[in-house]
């Protein structure tokens, strides 16, 4: 059957290719309407596109991750007093990209084995923030000036290494917890009592609590990130249904032209670029002051520019390239915080990744491991020193839906261009090149929708209820009142034990925990039915069974085999991260039953949903 020409995606990339045969099967019966043959895949999650489609869909995927992977370590090089270090800040780039690539291999093939990418988060950058803005660990006020920063000296290298050293020893121990949560099964009893309540001021305040960094890189000149954001609202809002020709090539049709909606797919990247374009020009015909001390200096594109020639052409990553990791308290504690808000955010990412990847939903043993194996990712970013951890890109799911290519393989291939990336040091020092105010203008974008993405949960919950006001408005304030306070007057916490007081103050600092927490307890605490909580339309949205187009069996098993070597033996009905099936009773095509099955009219419905998160 042929696609659609109307449909909203890629129209010919993966269609032009060996035809119909590779559409997933639907069960008979069914009869499809217009709209749904528009949803039908072309790859399912267990197909292997050819190889040069799974090259240019993975290329595809890795530059859709490119603007929420990269911010985060612009954002920790300030705080690391790494600011006028462009070559300290590519090594850093390099190695979140090639952790990033390592975690999302290990994940696919070992973890949900989903078609999902592993990428850094903003939910364990609040509380490393939060930790490093303690007084122990303020950078010194000579790390702030350009001209007396020596970056090959041994104080200033001792300076960022050591407060990079602290964030990979509490990453480290944090995700230790995710990992018994994941592999011991205990995600589904955290699930039972965590509510839209409880996760939407959570999410959203990730956003609202780094306003302060958006604005401090914006305004060193208004202008340009006035455009940046302008430029990615264009694209991604007003210009995203309009496809654009491209020369392309199939067997069947040789050299042709294929509309592709670019807009839809690279908006953070093309808004970049075109900002970066317009301020390389306007440097070099010296628009913009050439003097460090006027206003618009930071809107050049020469700032940093020795740093691609200092730059090694390779470079490996390795397990403590910082020095030895050291641990503190206040911040495994402020970790953990960051570690269960992405846990519940990566379960919502699941089900919707199955439901575009033509799955079925995810069980119980297949959610366990996708879990623990993001808390060993977060573990590995730790040892390699990103001064981050790891999580599933929503961002990245929302492409499966465009593409119409749910096929694990692309995000396999993926990985892969993520780890060459961190190999080649030069491509990382080039994006160390981008202005701040550029930075700043994505920032905008990125952050807003952040928290609009958080709000987007009280969508389950009955908000006619004062009940429900009160605990939502409640929770956003005191998520950011008390943090500013407490940032304000940090000597004021004096229990007369020192770790005590570390814990407090990071606890207390980051907006995302003081929230949650605040929802979580009274969602659990105030009487109120489940369906005014929104527990139950929260449930059936995130575990909703409907029809599917692949086995359970075949999508979540382990893999080499591993699974029907398994089943035999009766110990793995223990073990929470391993399948087991001890009935296989012939199939004769048709589903057993409707827990294996994947509606498309549901998917269909909670799109507005998913797009919510695909804009992050």
């Amino acid at each position: 059957m042929a696609p659609d020409e109307k449909s909203n995606g890629l129209d010919n990339f993966a269609f032009a290719v060996d035809g119909a045969e590779h559409f997933c099967e639907i069960p008979e019966g069914k009869a499809l309407s217009g709209e749904n043959d528009r949803d039908k895949l072309a790859y399912c999650v267990t197909d292997v596109p050819p190889w040069y489609l799974c090259i240019i869909l993975g290329i595809q995927h890795y530059l859709t991750a490119f603007g929420g992977i990269l911010s985060i370590p612009l954002i920790l090089s300030q705080s690391l007093c790494l600011q006028h270090d462009a070559v300290t800040q590519s090594h850093l780039i390099s190695t979140i990209f090639f952790v990033s690539g390592l975690c999302t291999l290990l994940q696919v093939i070992f973890g949900i084995r989903l078609p999902i990418l592993q990428g850094g988060t903003f939910t364990l950058l609040a509380p490393c923030l939060a930790l490093l803005s303690m007084p122990e660990w303020e950078c010194p006020a000579w790390t702030q000036n350009a001209t007396l920063v020596n970056t090959s000296s041994p104080v200033y290298i001792q300076v960022w290494q050591s407060r990079i050293q602290v964030l990979q020893g509490s990453i480290m121990v944090g995700s230790l917890f995710q990992i018994v949560v994941g592999f011991s099964g205990l995600i589904g009893l955290f699930m039972r009592f965590i509510g839209p309540l409880t996760i939407a001021p959570t999410i959203s305040l990730i956003g609202l609590s780094l306003y302060d960094s958006a604005g401090m890189n914006a305004g060193n000149h208004w202008g340009i990130a006035a455009m940046t954001t302008c430029m990615i609202v264009l694209f991604s809002q007003y210009l995203r249904h309009i496809p654009v020709p491209f020369p392309t090539y199939s067997k069947t049709k040789k050299f042709h032209t294929s509309k592709i909606y670019i807009f839809q797919i690279l908006p953070v990247l093309l808004g970049i670029t075109l900002s970066w374009l317009i301020c390389y020009i306007l440097t070099i015909t010296n628009a913009l002051p050439s003097d460090p001390s006027q206003y618009g200096y930071l809107a050049r594109t020469d700032i940093k520019g020795d740093v691609i020639g200092r730059a090694p052409w390779f470079t490996f990553p390795y397990p403590g390239q910082w020095g030895l990791p050291t641990v503190s308290l206040a911040g495994v504690f402020g970790i953990l915080a960051g570690v269960i808000s992405s846990m519940i955010e990566s379960v919502g990412d699941y089900h919707t990744c199955a439901r575009l990847s033509g799955a079925p939903p995810p069980p119980k043993h297949a959610i366990n491991r996708g879990i623990g194996m993001e808390g060993l990712g977060c573990l590995l970013a730790g040892a390699w020193g990103t001064g981050n951890g790891t999580t599933s890109f929503s961002e990245n799911v929302g492409v499966l839906g465009i593409t119409k290519v749910g096929s694990r393989s692309v995000i396999v291939a993926s990985g892969f261009l993520m780890v060459l990336m961190g190999l080649f040091g030069k491509i990382a020092a080039i994006f160390t090149t981008i202005p701040t105010p550029i930075i700043g203008g994505m920032f905008l974008v990125m952050f807003g929708v952040i928290a609009a993405a958080g709000v987007s949960n009280l969508q389950y919950a009955d908000m006619n209820s004062s009940r429900n006001i009160f605990i939502f408005g409640f929770s956003m304030f005191s998520g950011l009142v008390i943090p500013n306070w407490v940032l304000k007057n940090p000597t004021i916490i004096n229990t007369g034990v020192n770790e005590i007081d570390q814990v407090l103050q990071v606890l207390l600092t980051t907006s995302m925990f003081v929230g949650g927490f605040f929802g979580f307890f009274l969602d659990n605490t105030i009487p109120g039915t489940k369906r005014e909580r929104g527990i139950i339309a929260w449930n059936k949205a995130h575990e909703d069974d409907s029809d599917v187009t692949v086995e359970s069996d075949e999508v979540y098993g382990l893999p080499f085999n591993l699974s029907a070597r398994l089943f035999s033996a009766p110990w793995v009905r223990y073990i929470p991260f391993c399948p087991y099936q001890p009935d296989h009773s012939p199939s004769d095509g048709t589903p057993e039953s409707s827990d294996s099955l994947d509606d498309p009219k549901e998917a269909a419905k909670n799109s507005t949903d998913i797009t919510a998160s695909v804009r992050l």
